[in-house]
């Protein structure tokens, strides 16, 4: 498969909580991500992110995903979040309409 990942989830309650934040991350939804390293960004949401199989360091198979978020002021500008570093979405915009 060649999808590599730093951790990856098998439990339901972790892979419950990346479908979660699946949920509040709609496509064009501009957000600001609180990490739990204690930093932050802001973005639009590229397309709305899913949940995928990844493999770890030690060849266990498991769940993860990432985000992609860029800046229309910076066009130059994007990032991509795991998922599972995410300890809250903020909405910077109220509309959920856009999504793909």
């Amino acid at each position: 498969m060649g999808r590599a990942a730093e951790r990856v989830y098998t439990d339901r309650t972790s892979i419950r909580q990346l479908e979660s934040l699946v949920e509040e991350l709609p496509a064009n939804g501009h957000v600001v991500l609180l990490l739990k390293d204690g930093s932050s960004c802001d973005g639009v949401v590229v397309t709305r992110p899913n949940v995928q199989l990844f493999r770890d360091a030690d060849e266990r198979e498991g769940i993860n995903a990432t985000v992609q978020l860029e800046r229309p002021d910076v066009p130059e500008w994007s990032r991509q979040v795991w998922l599972d570093q995410i300890v809250r979405v903020e909405h910077l915009d109220s509309c959920m309409a856009g999504e793909n």
